[in-house]
């Protein structure tokens, strides 16, 4: 088989990966997308409960919406905000189902090389297809050949540390049976119990924060949550972009939400703790004590919840020669485009192949994977890479090279800031959440636009 007529492997069965197969199929491309988990959507489905900022009309990708409209599928209330378990259930799974054998589960990647070439060696290496290693759910290894690679398994899988140098706070793996790295569900009886009536640390600054605190506030409201208290943990201080946008956020769900969180200390249902960054967890009887890098200690909390952020497992893909940047662990193209140190919401714009080459030609990271540890990717941007690359993969330069996709400037975020002095902070925060966004498709939209 010569290389032209392998599939295009696509890693991970979630938004981008499956908007990645809507588009290669669409450019009359074979893809194939391996899934580790038993549905699409695996990683969406682990935070269900949680509702996205984004309505409908901006979360279905159009290549996608054009192999769903012959099988009499509809897309829901453009108006309403899904979940992600409705996201996963009423798109992302009907998706893989028209894909159907293009997509393959229980299939995880443990390893991508050049056939016959580990990283060191040059020779005719740009010649031949790629390996790809898999783990499959009965534990066997199969080895398959790719044309092309786009790695679209996210970063769910690999939350970041508590500890505020990005390793594992000491104790931390100790204390794991009261630790949690995800938005808790209260919806759900058993969780519901683990924190109702309890005290516990919230440790991030983000959406996922934001998200973690109104939840906690609302438990200690409700007639079985007396006592539920949270300590919110931030390794900077409070500014005006510590809560988001508020009212002065185009995305009226992202801005509410930081006004609940607000509210949540407001009314007494959470205290602040600022520019605390966590060296140890130690034990005070059944309770767990914060300890931070100047010594501090908080008072005893009976849970904790570690929000800091996620990063890309990029352990399989070591025998490629991918082009990263040092900071971020995102192309290198990319990553002064979305660096939270310096951009906000509304300077990071749309991008495509150009951004998301690496030296080894072929191979693309994608999706939320593509941005490494900023926090600021959009689900919709996500789709614009994958349009990108699968115009260049099928040899449509002038499609790939094309800005299909404006970004609306969304009000203030918080992103990383100044790290010791917040009161320098500029007025339009540093960054923004890891959640999709009010979008436009249109062929030859103004490129210089931006948000989130």
């Amino acid at each position: 088989m010569s290389e032209q007529q392998l599939p295009v492997v696509v890693i991970g069965a979630g938004p981008t990966g499956l908007a990645a197969a809507a588009h290669l199929v669409g450019r009359g491309l074979e893809p194939l997308v391996l899934e580790a988990g038993a549905t699409a959507a695996s990683a969406v489905r682990e935070w269900g409960h949680v509702r996205l900022f984004s309505t409908w009309s901006e979360v279905v990708d159009p290549a996608a919406e054009k192999l769903l409209a012959p099988t009499g599928w509809v897309r829901p209330d453009g108006a309403t905000y899904p979940s992600g378990a409705d996201w996963a259930e009423r798109y992302l799974q009907p998706l893989a189902d028209v894909l159907g054998d293009k997509v393959r589960y229980g299939a995880t990647v443990t390893g991508v090389s050049r056939a016959g070439r580990d990283r060191i060696v040059d020779a005719d290496r740009e010649s031949q297809p790629f390996t790809v290693l898999i783990e499959t759910a009965d534990g066997s290894q199969e080895r398959l050949a790719a044309r092309a690679v786009l790695d679209a398994s996210g970063t769910w899988a690999t939350p970041s540390p508590l500890g505020g140098d990005g390793l594992p706070a000491l104790g931390e793996k100790a204390a794991s049976a009261h630790v949690s790295y995800r938005v808790p569900d209260l919806k759900d009886p058993a969780v519901r119990a683990r924190y109702a009536g309890k005290r516990t640390a919230v440790v991030g600054s983000g959406a996922s924060a934001f998200t973690a605190l109104a939840a906690l506030a609302d438990l200690s409201a409700s007639d079985d949550g007396a006592g539920t208290h949270a300590v919110w943990v931030l390794r900077r201080g409070i500014s005006g972009s510590t809560f988001g946008g508020g009212t002065a956020d185009q995305l009226p769900a992202r801005g509410a939400l930081g006004l609940a969180a607000k509210a949540a200390v407001d009314d007494g249902h959470a205290d602040a703790v600022t520019g605390f960054r966590t060296a140890a967890v130690e034990r005070d009887g059944e309770r767990l004590v914060l300890v931070g890098e100047d010594g501090r200690r908080l008072d005893p909390v009976d849970e904790v919840i570690v929000l800091t952020g996620l990063r890309p497992d990029l352990s399989f893909l070591n025998e490629l020669r991918l082009g990263l940047d040092e900071r971020l662990q995102a192309p290198l193209a990319l990553a002064p485009l979305i660096d939270p140190n310096q951009h906000s919401c509304g300077t990071v714009y749309p991008h495509g192949v150009g951004e998301l080459s690496h030296p080894e030609k072929g191979v693309y990271l994608v999706g939320m994977k593509s941005y490494g540890r900023a926090p600021t990717f959009l689900a919709m941007t996500g789709y614009e890479q994958v349009r990108s690359i699968a115009a260049a993969l099928a040899g449509d330069r002038e499609a790939a090279e094309r800005v299909e996709l404006t970004l609306p400037e969304t009000g203030v975020c918080g992103g990383a800031g100044l790290f010791d002095e917040p009161e320098a902070a500029p007025a339009d925060g540093g960054g923004c959440c890891a959640a999709p966004a009010t979008l436009t498709i249109g062929v030859g939209a103004p490129a210089s636009s931006g948000g989130c």
